[in-house]
């Protein structure tokens, strides 16, 4: 088994500064509508986080960009298109070398994530803790590792959104601090995920493309349901792509 290069990290060897700005910017880009830079920072994001070739990188973060196309019109998004789009990311993801989980799964998770948040920003019914949960059954499904283990990293994701909600709020202005606060928070995130990832004793029992371990599984989910309310933001490439 060979250890990839730097050029080419995975899910076990992600670069939390990488895929935290990337993210931040993708979120960015997504309420201002502005789909091509979006683009850009979904395919620095899938690259960081996957290390797959550069044209499954590059079609991988189409995908990515299409999921959040059909999940931001207000009131008549597609949620089922979402889901469809993010399982042919996953796809990509799993035909790459990743073994170990279900790619309609893994959407189905990730775009409930994006439906409770969506709710949450507009006070709809989602609650702080619901937002939280749903995160940790994604990262638990991906990265298989307890609830216990990924809900640091889930909850400081969620204080992201909490940054980036107020932001909206606020206009969306590239030189609002809390921008940069929320550019912090999800380096933060993904700092807490990759320390989770590092600590995991089966880490080496499966593998990825020239690397030496990659995504497990764990915990279940519904799928979600159709959302009325605008909002969200890219899939991170790490376990997940998801919207705000």
């Amino acid at each position: 088994m060979t250890i990839a290069p730097a050029s080419r990290p995975g899910p076990l060897t992600f670069d939390p500064v990488a895929v935290g700005r990337a993210e931040c910017a993708a979120w960015a880009a997504y309420y201002r509508r502005e789909w091509v830079p979006f683009l850009r920072s979904a395919v620095t994001m899938v690259r960081a986080g996957f290390g797959m070739p550069w044209p499954r990188t590059v079609l991988g973060a189409w995908w990515v960009l299409r999921a959040n196309q059909l999940w931001a019109p207000f009131p008549d998004n597609d949620p089922d298109g979402a889901r469809a789009a993010m399982g042919r990311f996953y796809r990509l993801v799993v035909r790459s070398g990743w073994s170990g989980f279900d790619p309609v799964r893994a959407a189905a998770l990730e775009v409930q994530w994006w439906r409770v948040h969506r709710e949450h920003q507009h006070d709809a019914g989602g609650t702080e803790r619901e937002l939280v949960d749903a995160l940790c059954a994604l990262y638990a499904y991906v990265y298989g590792l307890p609830d216990s283990v990924v809900r640091p990293a889930a909850a400081l994701r969620v204080a992201a959104m909490d940054a980036s909600d107020r932001w909206v709020a606020a206009g969306c202005a590239t030189d609002d601090p809390l921008l940069a606060r929320e550019r912090r928070l999800l380096v933060a995130s993904f700092s807490a995920l990759r320390d989770a990832v590092d600590r995991r004793p089966d880490r080496a029992d499966r593998c990825g493309p020239d690397l030496p371990s990659g995504p497990g599984q764990a915990s279940t989910g519904r799928p979600p349901r159709a959302s009325t309310d605008s909002g969200g933001t890219p899939s991170s490439a790490v376990a997940g792509s998801g919207t705000v």
